[in-house]
């Protein structure tokens, strides 16, 4: 993992979308079924869209219907973290990209094999790397 990414908010909010703003730096979500990379069957590396910290291969990505993106893990662990939400009433696994700090989404054990897990991210967090073919 390179240095971590450290930008004053001014200039976070200078550099992202105002959506990609909302869920990166203050935690949004974006609505289920809307974003970019729901139904995205390109083959490559999903990456950070407030850093380009690469997060996850096309290959570990898959339909759950929930709406969001899924995938089953990431790319290293060292990639992500986690931190515990105790938003809106629930307990859950947030999930981050441990260079920028931005939010991605959440984790979840629900997921299919080999790992069990279900990492559901927002599109609008995602940039995405085509595999030269």
């Amino acid at each position: 993992m390179e240095d971590k990414i450290n930008k004053p908010e001014e200039e976070w909010k200078s550099s992202l979308s105002p959506e990609a703003y909302g869920v990166l730096r203050k935690k949004g979500t974006e609505r289920p079924f809307t974003g970019k990379f729901n139904d995205f069957k390109d083959k490559g590396i999903f990456v950070c869209a407030g850093c380009g910290n690469e997060l996850f291969l096309s290959d570990t990505k898959f339909d759950s219907g929930t709406g969001w993106p899924s995938f089953y893990q990431p790319i290293s662990k060292r990639n992500v973290g986690e931190d515990v939400d105790k938003s809106f009433f629930m307990t859950r696994t947030e999930v981050h990209c441990a260079k920028c700090n931005g939010h991605l989404g959440h984790v979840f054990p629900d997921g299919p094999e080999p790992t069990g897990l279900r990492y559901c991210i927002n599109s609008v967090s995602l940039d995405f790397k085509k595999k030269d073919e």
